[in-house]
């Protein structure tokens, strides 16, 4: 399946949760070290801004990947930035073109699939982020969860996850007995088990 078709299936789930969300839902904690649903948000809707200007050429430069101050509009700004990447990944010709992600590196480019598989990735766990900070239910697709794990698997666990801010923390331990989602949870720092996410930052 087209790596886009993937993607756009991820962007359009986080939009459906992300849309559950209140004002008052803008302080709960998430399953990211540190951020509120506000700051996940936050992040979400740049890396958007970013990977639609890398389609466009303009990946390098980095202001187009700069988090917004999104405020009440948290929400409204992140629906629009979804948008704007699945407009920007659909354009013919894409698929043909390098991404500069400066994130990953200056001066670095990836092949357009290989980039668009990051943000798919990146988008599928957030989704899973945002269920969990709003108590919400989360199903990844099989064949979302088959796309996702040689990318997964890709992702190198170094210094660069313990970085402050950063989207995916190192690596927790894996049962035995844990599904491919949970394994790739784990694998990106998240706690599969973890429950529903109280304001004071602990689970309920």
């Amino acid at each position: 399946m087209d790596i886009r078709e993937l993607d756009r299936r991820v962007v359009r789930t986080s939009v459906d949760l992300v849309a559950k969300a209140t004002a008052e839902d803008l302080g709960r904690p998430t399953p990211c070290a540190g951020w509120t649903l506000a700051d996940l948000l936050g992040h979400m809707t740049a890396q958007h801004h970013g990977f639609a200007a890398a389609a466009r050429g303009d990946g390098a430069d980095l202001a187009a990947w700069r988090v917004p101050p999104l405020g009440g509009d948290a929400v409204s700004a992140y629906v629009r930035s979804a948008e704007r990447v699945m407009t920007a990944f659909a354009e013919d010709g894409v698929l043909d073109r390098e991404f500069a992600l400066p994130e990953f590196g200056r001066g670095l480019t990836f092949p357009a699939p290989q980039a668009i598989g990051f943000h798919f990735i990146d988008y599928l766990v957030h989704g899973w982020d945002v269920a969990r900070s709003l108590g919400v239910g989360f199903t990844a697709a099989p064949e979302l969860v088959e796309a996702a794990w040689p990318i997964a698997l890709a992702i190198p666990d170094d210094e660069r996850r313990r970085r402050p801010g950063a989207a995916f923390q190192p690596m927790l331990t894996i049962p035995d007995d844990a599904d491919r989602f949970d394994r790739i949870l784990a694998m990106l720092g998240r706690s599969p088990a973890q429950g529903v996410l109280s304001p004071g930052g602990g689970t309920s």
